[in-house]
């Protein structure tokens, strides 16, 4: 059973400053806790019903005494920040900061000033799908530990690492190609399959800033058909990955 202290101090992680103090953040969801599980990730506290703990019983002995909570789904209801609340919720440590430079012969993904969570947890999920295993984030993005952000993951946060990194500054000291997603650059049927470098993609409304296109190698639209103004970011990022990876 949970205290009150401790329902008060999961429900506060709902906050990004008070992840940032603690370190810590929550994450929801059946798929999500067994896949956080199986993958060994730093689970300080799992938060289930007794008809999920019991299903998943083997995938919780490693983890200390104590750490393992059965609660009703009213409580479960109360810790959520979702509107629809799962069966199983988890709590992690943060993991260590990752080096932001981009490993020569690797493709990663670089994000600018995206801020919907549910777009950024889609990025990721789209990063694991075609083996992005690294993916920079600028400062002005939203938390990647945003509990909408990792509902959207679907569990793809386990295997994708994420850096926070200014952006201009990384197209600096790189040596990798670089791909900007842009509404007027070149058709990326025209384009090779990339074996390295760096797909960039802007904010939802604004797109890329200036400098960031400016000091990208290359310059890639999705070629329009219809009338439509522009591509949500999430949808761009997976078009473009599948015609420069596959």
């Amino acid at each position: 059973m949970l205290s009150k202290a401790q329902i008060k101090y999961i429900q506060s992680l709902q906050h990004k400053k008070n992840r940032q103090k603690s370190s810590q953040y929550v994450a929801e969801g059946d798929k999500i806790v067994q896949e956080l599980l199986q993958a060994g990730m730093p689970v300080k506290g799992v938060f289930a019903t007794v008809e999920w703990l019991e299903q998943h019983q083997a995938l919780l002995n490693n983890l200390p005494a104590g750490a393992v909570v059965a609660v009703e789904s009213t409580v479960l209801k109360q810790l959520s920040s979702l509107t629809t609340p799962n069966r199983a919720m988890a709590l992690l440590d943060m993991p260590a900061p990752v080096d932001p430079m981009p490993d020569p012969g690797s493709v990663v993904l670089a994000l600018e000033a995206i801020q919907d969570p549910g777009n950024m947890g889609t990025l990721i999920r789209i990063a694991d799908w075609f083996g992005i295993s690294r993916i920079i984030c600028s400062p002005d993005c939203v938390d990647v530990y945003n509990p909408k952000t990792i509902q959207a993951t679907m569990g793809s946060m386990v295997r994708v690492r994420i850096a926070e990194y200014d952006i201009p500054e990384l197209l600096r000291k790189t040596t990798l190609p670089s791909y900007a997603a842009t509404l007027h650059g070149k058709n990326i049927a025209d384009f090779p399959v990339i074996k390295e470098g760096i797909i960039l993609i802007g904010n939802e409304g604004r797109g890329l800033t200036e400098e960031v296109t400016a000091l990208a190698t290359h310059q890639i639209t999705i070629p329009r058909l219809g009338g439509a103004e522009s591509l949500n970011a999430a949808v761009a990022a997976g078009i473009i990955c599948g015609r420069l990876l596959i």
